[in-house]
């Protein structure tokens, strides 16, 4: 009989969990990098948006919100270097950057809403002029994302000691024989 080999995909997952165990901080730099990718993705929006409207510090406001995404994520890799403690002052940069973010966010879904909804000459975010109404829901996704990223960098000294206790010990056959096994060397 052939021993039965493990299937690569639970070794796969089990490789991962290990080092999710090591480093669970990776979980809230996830969620931030795809913030950040979702913006960048999204910037054309943006920039067409800041464009047509021209309020006042609109330009600005995407400048910091893009500044701020790329240093934020800078600051949160200081401050969890490898195998040393906690950098606090990179961390508390790195929340403050979030929330300028944040700001920068609402202002300037103030500012679409604001030219949206004007009394003398609104601008109409439907036909040539989607991309408005669409930079102004990619916001509210990237102000989720950005607040899921702070709260799982916030809770992380209350989930990373849960991820720690899964087991991820792999199982060894035992010999059950053990006894039968003759190691005296003994010749009769």
């Amino acid at each position: 009989m052939t021993a039965k080999q493990p299937t690569k995909k639970p070794e796969f997952l089990r490789k991962k969990l290990v080092s999710l165990k090591r480093k669970p901080q990776m979980i809230a730099l996830l969620v931030l990098a795809v913030a950040f990718v979702y913006y960048s993705l999204n910037l054309t929006k943006i920039s067409n948006t800041t464009a047509k409207i021209q309020g006042p510090g609109m330009g600005l406001s995407g400048f910091v919100t893009m500044l701020f995404s790329i240093l934020s994520l800078v600051c949160f890799l200081n401050a969890f270097p490898h195998r040393k403690k906690t950098n606090i002052p990179m961390l508390i940069l790195m929340f403050l950057m979030l929330g300028a973010i944040l700001f920068c966010d609402l202002y300037y879904g103030g500012r679409i809403t604001a030219a949206v909804t004007r009394a003398e000459n609104p601008i109409d975010p439907t036909g040539n002029n989607l991309y408005i109404s669409q930079a102004q829901s990619m916001l509210h996704v990237h102000m989720i994302l950005v607040i899921a990223g702070a709260a799982l960098t916030a809770l992380l000294p209350l989930y990373a000691p849960l991820i720690r206790r899964i087991n991820t010990s792999v199982e060894v056959a035992e010999n059950e024989d053990m006894g039968t096994i003759d190691i005296a060397g003994e010749d009769n």
